[in-house]
């Protein structure tokens, strides 16, 4: 059959999402990237905040549509929304066939795979895009699935990167995070089984590489292997074909001095660290669950930046929590001033059913969390357009991603100071687009800025 898949959410997701394609196309089933010819239809789901449960809900009802009036004869849904909210989905979309958590990867082949189930006709769609959305089900047991180096993978990235998911799940009990539940207890992989897995994506021509779980510099904790990620580093800066080694998603509590000497010193390792801090404020910070406050943040920076010189600092930060005052976002502003960050995430706070914080009162309005948010993201706009302007006529080496989106003759690439997807980018001006494909490395001047992002010529 025809197997047409939509993945939402984070980078750890559309692991999953690869892997279920695999696990299809292994089974003899094509993939088509077209809805509409689609026999059967998979949503991967997030239920992260109340944003990314209503981008699931719009995709899973476009797909629905699909069902009703198109050649698609089932439809999966699969994902945190679908561990969260198994029993609610298909009570109320009866277009759906199967639903599948987050730690039934695995049987995606049985859930696309049997004949359609024949549906009553003309059953209205009950769950409309101005519902609230459901609330949560009793959960079954955690999740403890976890793919290996033998697990087929469709990649869905560009084929110059890819993923690796190095561990999965979560051990810490932040008040805003329902993750642990959905995802399950933290647990690694082995270094052998990602650095096979890694062997054999640069043979299939990855040049970046880009390790990701809940809490990557957690890795080998769980299975009481201390220095593990460092040892996996250093391992993985051997293999032949591999240009860029990043990091995501590292946990301020656990970036050790083994790790930060790997990054320092392994040349195939970006100086790159992504480390989501959530908040600066200390009444704040305590009542999030978060295991640090405004002064050990302010010495794990120094650390970081004495141990990796020219590291690329990214964080990400929660506005409007329960009893944020003006007070609590003028000290984040003044945290945010003082340290510089490279890049800069805001997240407007989202109240969710499962969460220690949703016994708190919901006491930020809307408005005020927009304005907060707002706030931040114009105070970190002018710090970096200020040190941006400053890489005007410096030289550098980048990675073509492609064609630019805005013009034909423009290249987008990226330093090894940015991410895809989350970060910004430098785009290639006078040259010849033909003489250059994603993937490649271009060494280039700096020759103008544009906001966020860098101009640049060969």
């Amino acid at each position: 059959m025809k197997i047409g898949l939509i993945s939402l959410g984070c980078p750890k997701n559309l692991v999953d999402s690869e892997v279920m394609l695999g696990l299809a196309a292994r089974a003899g089933h094509e993939l088509t990237q077209d809805p509409s010819s689609a026999d059967v239809l998979v949503v991967n789901t997030c239920a992260f905040i109340d944003s990314a449960k209503q981008e699931s809900i719009d995709a899973i009802l476009e797909m629905a549509e699909h069902k009703k009036h198109g050649a698609c004869r089932r439809l999966v849904i699969t994902g945190c929304m679908a561990e969260r909210y198994r029993d609610e989905l298909k009570k109320e979309i009866p277009e759906i066939d199967a639903v599948l958590g987050t730690g039934e990867v695995p049987q995606i082949v049985e859930a696309i795979g049997c004949e359609a189930a024949e549906r009553p006709e003309g059953r209205p769609l009950r769950f409309f895009k101005r519902q609230p959305a459901p609330g949560p089900q009793t959960l079954r047991e955690r999740p403890t699935y976890i793919y290996d180096a033998s697990t087929p993978r469709v990649l869905a990235t560009p084929r110059h990167y890819a993923y690796i998911k190095i561990a999965e799940g979560c051990d810490y009990k932040c008040a805003f995070c329902i993750i642990p539940t959905l995802r399950g207890a933290y647990r690694s992989r082995p270094a052998e089984s990602i650095v096979r897995e890694a062997r054999a994506l640069a043979a299939r021509g990855v040049r970046e590489l880009l390790l990701i779980s809940q809490d990557t510099t957690f890795y080998g904790i769980d299975r009481r292997e201390r220095g593990a990620l460092a040892r996996l580093l250093r391992e993985l800066n051997t293999i032949d074909g591999l240009e860029w080694i990043r990091l995501l998603y590292l946990y301020p509590t656990t970036i050790d001095d083994e790790t930060l000497a790997a990054m320092a010193e392994c040349e195939k390792v970006c100086k790159y660290i992504d480390l989501p801090l959530q908040h600066a404020s200390n009444d704040v910070l305590r009542r999030m669950k978060r295991p640090g406050t405004r002064q050990t943040y302010d010495r794990l920076l120094a650390r970081i930046r004495e141990r990796v010189p020219g590291v690329a600092l990214r964080t990400t930060f929660i506005v409007g929590f329960p009893g944020e005052t003006d007070a609590d976002v003028d000290a984040l502003h003044g945290f945010i001033a003082d340290h510089a960050f490279d890049h800069v995430g805001v997240f407007t706070y989202s109240h969710e059913e499962g969460t220690s914080a949703h016994e708190f009162a919901d006491d930020v309005p809307k408005r005020t969390k927009e304005a907060r948010r707002a706030g931040v993201m114009t105070l970190q706009k002018d710090l970096v357009e200020t040190r941006l302007r400053a890489r005007v006529g410096t030289r550098a080496r980048v990675l073509v991603d492609g064609p630019s989106a805005d013009h034909e003759l423009v290249l987008k690439a990226r330093l090894p100071t940015q991410a895809p997807d989350i970060d910004a980018s430098v785009f290639l001006t006078d040259c010849d687009p033909s003489a250059y494909r994603a993937g490649d490395f271009v060494d280039v001047e700096i020759v103008e800025t544009a906001g966020y992002d860098l101009i640049a010529r060969p």
